[in-house]
């Protein structure tokens, strides 16, 4: 099964578009967390942890699991000849990307309860 050239030049675009701007999210969340700790300051400090838990809960973990690899990589694997199994590549990028989530996902507790502790 295969999607016509229309379809997966778009389904191309958008994944190729969310991935990097994910790895931006990632990178800016990266950033606030090494200002964070390395602030003398705690009300910068405090600030930066809510602003962190924000971002990982609006912006990071939708576009980890809505947009990036997971539904348009998946979609990209189904819809083309490259298939999901029939190159190790594609797979050996999807199952790191499923990794990936699972962790994003069980890391959320514990990033709004230092976010919680911040603001109080």
């Amino acid at each position: 099964m295969t999607m016509p050239p229309a379809l997966r030049k778009f389904t191309l675009v958008v994944h190729v578009t969310s991935s990097v701007s994910s790895l931006g999210a990632v990178a800016c969340f990266l950033a606030l967390g090494l200002v964070g700790l390395a602030s003398a300051d705690v009300d910068t400090a405090g600030s930066l942890y809510v602003a962190m838990d924000a971002i990982a809960r609006l912006v990071i973990v939708p576009m980890v699991l809505a947009s990036p690899s997971l539904i348009t990589g998946l979609v990209q694997a189904l819809g083309t000849v490259w298939g999901l199994f029939r190159h190790y590549w594609v797979l050996a990028k999807f199952l790191p990307t499923v990794l990936t989530a699972v962790v994003l996902l069980l890391q959320l507790d514990l990033i709004g309860y230092v976010a919680a502790e911040a603001a109080t």
